[in-house]
């Protein structure tokens, strides 16, 4: 899973000119559900949304306070096009994203999970798979982003390929590393 945190001091999200959550100071959470998510990264990320250190505390001490802490509240929104892959063109790929149906379940558990860590009556939701209009007043601006741990599967156009070699199958799982910079002067 993927999500932007943004530190705010109102947001609000409206669908057909009907507004469906508002919230005061706190946090906006745009999250996204990656092919490969399960229940693990949607706590892990839960987590890191209501204890991520977003605020000064009383003494100017800078990063101190969570939105736990300020007694905030939180706005969460589905947003798969975090998962956009951009390289080529101009036109973004959105094949990087969760099916519909597993996305909203994994969100869906998301959500409850903030709810859980937090407080039921200080935690919105925006409307999944809708058109929605989100309004915010940020406050800094302050906007982290943060991944839970990967647990997508390989890609699959290149196990496929290498399917007809057993080295090229184990080259396509093997995890990718940066090269070595080569620093030998003989060379």
């Amino acid at each position: 899973m993927k999500a932007i945190i943004q530190r705010v001091l109102s947001a609000s999200v409206t669908v057909e000119k009907e507004l469906v959550s508002s919230i005061g100071r706190g946090v906006l959470v745009f999250a996204a559900v990656a092919p490969g998510d399960t229940e693990k990264e949607a706590d892990s990320l839960a987590n890191k949304v209501v204890k991520m250190k977003l605020w000064d505390d009383e003494q100017g001490g800078r990063w101190k306070r969570s939105v736990t802490d300020i007694e905030g509240e939180v706005l969460c929104v589905s947003q798969f096009t975090l998962l956009a892959k951009t390289k080529k063109g101009t036109k973004p790929d959105f094949h990087g994203a969760a099916s519909p149906e597993e996305a909203s379940r994994l969100y869906r558990y998301f959500v409850q999970r903030v709810k859980d860590m937090y407080q039921v009556d200080r935690v919105k939701d925006g409307k999944f798979q809708a058109m929605m209009e989100v309004a915010l007043v940020n406050d800094g601006p302050t906007i982290p982003r943060i991944t839970s741990p990967a647990t997508t599967p390989p890609d699959k156009s290149s196990l496929t390929h290498a399917m007809r070699d057993p080295l090229q199958l184990l080259h396509a799982l093997r995890p990718r590393a940066r090269p070595a910079t080569h620093l030998c002067s003989r060379c």
